[in-house]
């Protein structure tokens, strides 16, 4: 049961649009269909939203947004879930991930930080990886040397599209997660489209009608 979401991302305008930012998307649009809108605590560090009405959660949720910059995103996260006693397995944690293109995400719990600097703060201050995550692609620039530069930069308009395309069928798992059925919701997110049917075959042309023969 998931009772905290947490976006991962960095705070200012001139990051809003930018790949690292993968993970304020989509707290922006949970927030939009819930009908909240986050605030500004200090006490947690972040813009934070409290849900109590959410589909499929037993109780309240809480929506975060670390204002930390990335390196310092477990700071924020760790003082929301101590207040509340959320649990490291009842934390989301959604971030760009270089190892998957543009349009696909996974969803898993547990496991390493990839060199991700804000899983790797919300390990350190959680004192757990046991949190889950949801991995949303931004494909990778090529050569490590270049990925600083690159998820600091917009992403073209057909790669940001793609993304979103993601996260909007991401959030058809919401309700599941926030039930606690995570094994549904993995498998929901995991889903590969249905192949598109082959086109029937057009029907055969139906012979021309005979023509009797006349004999002059």
């Amino acid at each position: 049961m998931i009772r905290l979401l947490v976006g991962l991302g960095n705070p200012g305008s001139e990051y809003v649009d930018t790949r690292h930012n993968a993970g304020f998307w989509w707290i922006d649009g949970v927030a939009r269909g819930l009908g909240t809108s986050l605030q500004l605590d200090r006490n947690y560090h972040g813009l934070v939203a409290r849900v109590n009405n959410a589909p499929g959660a037993p109780g309240p949720i809480w929506l975060l947004e670390p204002m930390t910059y990335m390196n310092l995103s477990g700071k924020s996260v760790a003082a929301l879930a101590r207040f509340f006693k959320i649990a490291p397995e009842e934390i989301l944690a959604v971030h760009d991930e270089l190892d998957l293109p543009a349009g696909q995400m996974k969803f898993k719990q547990g496991g390493g930080n990839g060199g991700h600097n804000g899983l790797k703060d919300m390990q350190a201050q959680l004192a757990s990886a046991n949190f889950w995550r949801l991995r949303l692609g931004i494909g990778h620039p090529g050569h490590k040397a270049e990925v600083a530069n690159y998820v600091l930069r917009k992403p073209p308009l057909e790669e940001r599209q793609a993304v979103e395309d993601c996260i909007a069928k991401s959030y058809e798992s919401l309700t599941l997660m926030l039930a606690g059925d995570m094994e549904k919701a993995m498998m929901k997110i995991h889903a590969k489209p249905p192949r598109p049917k082959p086109p029937k075959p057009p029907a055969p042309a139906s012979p021309p009608p005979s023509t009797p023969e006349t004999t002059p």
